[in-house]
């Protein structure tokens, strides 16, 4: 018993990091902030206004998550509909990434509604006028074809060869369902915002807003493969396929320049440059979102560096970031001096999104450990990987 109590002591101090004990005091505040929000309403922990009611949940867990979850359809594309074999093994874990990511949207918005128990009514009662009301039932159908596509991951898991079958028999129909409907409605987050020209900024109003999104969601799309495949290589101590991510960083590093002209383009279309050099705090903003997306492209399009681990995710991560700042920018920054409020999120705005997304990343990481998400030959870098 004395050895026992001893392995235990070991063992605790072990799980006991630093890193553990900041992921408690997130999920421990998380919650705390969580029942005085429901219980007390929005003005007990936010910042908001009737000038300005919608801010940085809006902005990053919904706006900004709905695009960061693109990795799902766009590898389903690539390796489904495309044909591309190579890259199987990211596409069980980019999907799982995405549902959970969808989740974390559906909860972040909750959070954000006045009445979060009205959320059900898009269901029954119909705007079909609504922009809002496609993006509803966009975002409620491909949450459940994203369900239905990690279905065969359970049932491999439990070994259930029958249900494993039907579902395999059904997953192309499945992956095209799915391509359309996250198609649909990462443009139309962007129509959303064709409806305020006079209060957003010129750098951001435009016609191709929605062009724009969907780009933007491809690009992020790729990036989001990346960042994710290296974080669960470090933090599960599981293989890392260099090379793959090398040749998926060669297609972000296209999508991502494609993306970059075209709103270059659109700019000097608009008659919008000079906006960008004002000193104005759009304008720093605004800067700083295009080098975001500008700089990785010089080691992205180079062999050799993209080969190199911390270069690759460092250009994946800057993407990343420049999408979730260009949402930040559309939904709220370039949109505060047009309402003639002003706003800055509480510290409990920022607290409860770390919250979800921890909790996010914590049901990714048991799902991975109990479900065959990644495959079991990645491991061993002699060996071809299966999905």
């Amino acid at each position: 018993m004395v050895v026992d109590a001893e392995v235990l002591k070991l063992e605790l101090r072990k799980r006991l990091t630093p890193g553990w004990f900041l992921v408690g005091i997130i999920l421990l505040g998380g919650l705390i902030i969580a029942v005085r929000r429901f219980a007390c309403g929005l003005g007990a922990v936010t910042n908001l206004s009737d000038q300005i009611p919608w801010g940085f949940w809006i902005g990053f867990d919904v706006v900004s998550g709905v695009a960061l979850a693109a990795g799902g359809f766009t590898m389903a594309f690539i390796v489904h509909i495309a044909g591309d074999k190579a890259y199987r093994p990211l596409v069980r874990p980019a999907i799982l990434t995405a549902f959970l990511g969808y989740i974390i949207v559906i909860v972040g918005l909750l959070f954000d509604l006045g009445r979060p128990w009205n959320i059900w009514r898009a269901i029954f009662w119909w705007n079909p006028h609504s922009v809002m009301f496609e993006v509803a039932w966009c975002v409620m159908l491909y949450t459940t074809v994203l369900f239905l596509e990690l279905l065969p991951v359970v049932f491999e898991g439990l070994r259930a060869e029958a249900p494993l079958r039907m579902m395999r028999r059904i997953a192309i129909p499945l992956y095209i369902v799915g391509i359309i409907l996250s198609t649909l409605h990462q443009s139309s987050l962007g129509s959303l915002f064709l409806i305020v020209p006079t209060k957003l900024h010129p750098l951001w109003y435009t016609p191709m807003l929605p062009v724009l999104f969907f780009l933007s969601a491809l690009t992020v799309g790729a990036a989001m493969v990346i960042f994710e495949a290296f974080l669960s290589s470090k933090l599960m101590k599981r293989g890392l396929e260099l090379e793959l991510l090398s040749k998926l960083g060669r297609y972000l590093a296209f999508i991502d320049l494609f993306y970059v002209i075209v709103k270059v383009q659109d700019l000097g279309k608009r008659g919008a440059w000079g906006h960008a050099f004002t000193g104005s705090y759009e304008s720093i903003f605004f800067i700083v979102e295009m080098l975001l997306f500008i700089l990785p492209l010089f080691v992205l399009f180079n062999a050799r560096a993209r080969m190199q681990r911390s270069l690759l995710f460092t250009s994946a991560l800057m993407v990343v970031l420049g999408l979730v700042l260009n949402r930040i920018n559309v939904s709220l920054v370039g949109i505060i001096r047009g309402t003639g409020g002003s706003y800055f999120p509480n510290w409990q705005e920022f607290w409860i999104s770390a919250f979800v997304v921890v909790a996010g990343a914590l049901v990714f990481g048991l799902i991975t450990r109990f479900l065959p998400v990644f495959p079991k030959e990645e491991a061993e870098p002699g060996k071809a990987s299966v999905a």
